[in-house]
């Protein structure tokens, strides 16, 4: 797509705006039309205008002007005057209102289609299998999300607007000033259009290195301020607060000097050309000065070409600017049609509470398993076979890099295996089914995401506020052995927990990520090294509630610590790519 020419990424662009706003283009294009049209309508009413000012009785002299004139009342052209006047004024103005409702339209329009995008962007990221976000640098998504699709809105797809609407009027204004005078009209627009198609030719290769900076450097920033923020407390402590200000500054300044350049490039023809504009007109003006007839007669001409002029360079300034802009902002363009172009399945799409539970009754199969991330990287597990019964409690232990959270994700569907099979009660899970399968599935992580809102929110994650069940959120606490601290506090599940869960400790966020499971009503409920931050103390309180959790749920937990595994039935041991499944001391 790199290669691609412009007008082919426009027109990849207006597919993935939606049918809707497809149709709105089309009737904003039919605006552009009306709005030149009725510019050159005024603009045209200048010639007969000024002749009526310097000579009001030739209006007479016009059977059709001198019946309408008697018709209504007017017996000279003095007195007619005035009225065609207001008429002029009245033009005028509605041509003035008809581009204010345009520009009004094009704005609208141009937002709403950004949000659009943005939206489905969003939407396609999040749709994406487990696999693809492993391979992605969150900062790229931030980026593109936020920054790259703010590009295609103020520098693709305004600018095109404007670039519609300029052209427009450019050919109106032309068929206009040609009638008027075909010489002078043709001689103007060949100097003005020259000089722009060859300033464009002369840009063109440093907008486009510009636009790819803007893009890259944009990705760079918005990682060295996650990078930053995110290690926070590293920062503080080492003193390296100099170092990811220097990582800031190289990534953040080249992106400035490239909009700046780019900005520049936008807009300095204009003065260059309204100069050599002046300039002609000048020359044209004492030309026809010297003329037989004289300066009088030709005054109406060289009214009507100035403010031609006037309404020309100003048009062909705005296509520029907008051709510089979009071609400036081809990069940024490129990465977000790229992430348009996510393919998405019916599976994935598919609305999750019209999706069905699984039924879960008997056990969980590991069937001659195999896994690797990539043909070019070894396997990862290679034949595992094991067998789950339903309400076991099941540790997963083995040294680092052995497999367990890989095994753990390959149970729950995040990661499909490379050969093999995994079953529920004997039934093999695949795409069609996976969804159903994951409704029984509820995961916690060693660190609880926590997001900025209230208790009941983080332990309903995921459901809007409206619709949490307050009376299971305190059932799946109590279970959780964190209702006594909830309720203790003024504000009870209405408390908030601070970004991250900062005004909890760990054991508190632990207990609300488990409550998070329990309110999900899983019958899977996987720990992934859930209490290996915690001090022994936590640890045994969070296990503890664990140990109390009802025998219909299935219990799976990947720890290091031999006191964490406690309470399992049986363990599934994981090395060199090999899992051996033995029952609990």
């Amino acid at each position: 797509m790199k290669n691609e020419n412009l007008v082919h990424l426009l027109l990849t662009l207006f597919r993935f705006l939606g049918a809707r706003r497809q149709r709105q283009l089309v009737l904003l294009t039919l605006l552009m039309f009306v709005s030149a049209f009725s510019e050159v309508i005024s603009l045209g009413l200048v010639i007969p205008f000024l002749g009526l000012l310097i000579s009001p009785d030739k209006l007479m002299s016009f059977p059709l002007a001198s019946k309408l004139a008697h018709f209504w009342g007017f017996s000279s052209g003095k007195e007619i005057l005035l009225p065609i006047t207001i008429l002029f004024v009245v033009v005028s103005i509605f041509a003035g209102a008809i581009r204010m409702f345009q520009l009004w339209a094009s704005t609208k329009l141009t937002f709403a289609a950004g949000a659009d995008l943005s939206y489905e962007i969003y939407r396609r990221t999040l749709y994406q299998p487990y696999h693809a976000h492993l391979q992605r640098n969150t900062s790229v998504v931030v980026s593109s999300v936020i920054d790259k699709v703010n590009n295609v809105v103020f520098w693709i797809l305004l600018p095109l607007m404007t670039l519609l609407s300029s052209l427009l009027l450019l050919v109106f204004i032309t068929v206009t000033l040609l009638i008027i005078s075909p010489l002078v009209a043709c001689v103007s627009i060949l100097s003005f259009g020259s000089a722009y198609v060859l300033i464009t030719q002369i840009t063109k290769k440093k907008l486009r290195s510009n636009g790819e900076c803007i893009a890259r450097e944009q990705t760079q920033v918005v990682k060295a301020v996650q990078e930053g923020l995110g290690g926070i407390r590293d920062v503080l402590l080492d003193g390296t607060q100099e170092i990811y200000c220097e990582i800031y500054r190289k990534a953040d300044q080249p992106l400035r000097n490239a909009n700046g350049s780019n900005s520049f490039l936008s807009g300095c023809p204009r003065f260059a050309i309204e100069a050599f504009g002046i300039a002609m007109i000048t020359i044209l003006a004492y030309s026809l000065s010297q003329q037989p007839e004289g300066i009088s007669a030709a005054l109406p001409t060289l009214g009507a070409l100035a403010l031609g002029a006037q309404r020309l360079l100003p048009a062909l300034q705005q296509s520029y600017y907008a051709w510089s802009s979009i071609n400036g902002s081809r990069a940024s363009l490129i990465e977000v049609l790229d992430m348009l172009k996510y393919e998405l399945s019916q599976e994935q799409t598919q609305d999750a509470s019209k999706i069905l539970k699984m039924p879960f009754t008997h056990s969980i199969e590991f069937s001659s398993v195999s896994f690797r991330y990539s043909d070019q990287l070894p396997l990862v597990l290679e034949n595992i076979n094991f067998k789950i019964p339903k309400g076991s409690r099941v540790g997963f232990v083995g040294t680092t890099g052995s497999g367990k959270s890989t095994t753990l994700d390959l149970l729950m569907g995040l990661l499909a295996p490379t050969s093999g099979q995994i079953k529920i009660d004997g039934q093999n899970i695949n795409q069609q089914n996976l969804r159903s399968w994951q409704k029984n599935i509820a995961h916690v992580p060693q660190s609880i995401y926590l997001s900025d809102a209230t208790i009941a929110e983080n332990i309903a994650f995921g459901i809007p506020k409206e619709k949490i069940d307050i009376e299971r959120v305190k059932i799946a606490a109590q279970k959780a052995q964190i209702s006594d601290y909830i309720e203790g506090r003024a504000e009870g599940y209405e408390a908030l927990v601070g970004e991250r869960g900062v005004m909890l400790s760990g054991g508190q966020r632990q207990r609300i990520g488990i409550a998070r499971a329990l309110y999900k009503n899983a019958s899977v409920i996987i720990f992934d090294e859930a209490t290996s931050a915690l001090d022994s103390e936590t640890e045994q309180n969070v296990m503890s509630s664990i140990e109390k959790m009802s025998r219909d749920l299935t219990i799976l937990i990947i720890a290091h610590r031999t006191s964490t595994l406690k309470l399992c039935d049986m363990t599934v041991t994981l090395k060199g790519a090999k899992a051996h499944l033995e029952n609990a001391l």
